[in-house]
C-alpha cells in the first residue's frame, strides 16, 4: 500500500532547486533590509522619508523571491550549479566602498567607484564601457536624487580644499 493510501499526505518535491534557493536568498535579503530600516521614517508620497524607496524595493524583491520559491516546487528547472565567489565578492566590495566613501569624499566619488569595482565581478567586463557606464549613471543619479527629488546627498566633500557640495 502506498503512502497516499494510508492518508499520510503527499510530500512536496523540489522541482527546481535553483529557483528555490534563489527565492529563499531574496526573501532573506529583503527581510534583512526591512529590519535594518526599522528606525528610519518612511514618510509620505509628498514628503519621502529615507526609508521609503529602500523599504518598498525590499518588499518587491521579497515578493519576487516568494514567486521563485513557489516556482521551485511547481515548475521544472535547473539544478544547483557550482557557486563562484568572484561576482559576490566584487559586488560586496563595491557596496563596502560606497558606504565608506559616501560621506567623504561624497557621491561623485563613491558611486562610480562602487560601480566600477562591482563591475569587475563579471569575467566579461570591458573596462572602458564600465567606466563610461559608471560616469553616466553617476550623473543620472546625482541629477535624480539631488535635484529632482531634493535629497540631501553629499556630492563632493573635500575639507582640505573647503569644498562641500
Amino acid at each position: 500500500m502506498s503512502q497516499s493510501q494510508h492518508g499520510s499526505g503527499a510530500r512536496l518535491a523540489v522541482r527546481s532547486p535553483q529557483n528555490l534557493v534563489s527565492g529563499l536568498i531574496l526573501i532573506g535579503a529583503a527581510l534583512f533590509v526591512v529590519w535594518m530600516l526599522g528606525n528610519l521614517s518612511q514618510g509620505t508620497l509628498r514628503v519621502m522619508g529615507p526609508a521609503m524607496v529602500p523599504r518598498w524595493t525590499a518588499a518587491a524583491i521579497g515578493l519576487f523571491g516568494a514567486v521563485l520559491v513557489v516556482m521551485g516546487f511547481t515548475q521544472e528547472g535547473d539544478a544547483l550549479e557550482r557557486w563562484h565567489l568572484r561576482g559576490p565578492a566584487f559586488v560586496l566590495a563595491g557596496i563596502v566602498l560606497f558606504a565608506a566613501t559616501i560621506r567623504q569624499p561624497g557621491f561623485i566619488v563613491a558611486a562610480p567607484l562602487a560601480m566600477i569595482v562591482a563591475g569587475f565581478g563579471s569575467r566579461e567586463v570591458r573596462p572602458r564601457e564600465l567606466v563610461i557606464f559608471a560616469l553616466v549613471m553617476t550623473l543620472a543619479c546625482a541629477l535624480l536624487f539631488r535635484f529632482a527629488l531634493n535629497q540631501p546627498i553629499p556630492m563632493l566633500v573635500l575639507p582640505a580644499f573647503s569644498i562641500n557640495l
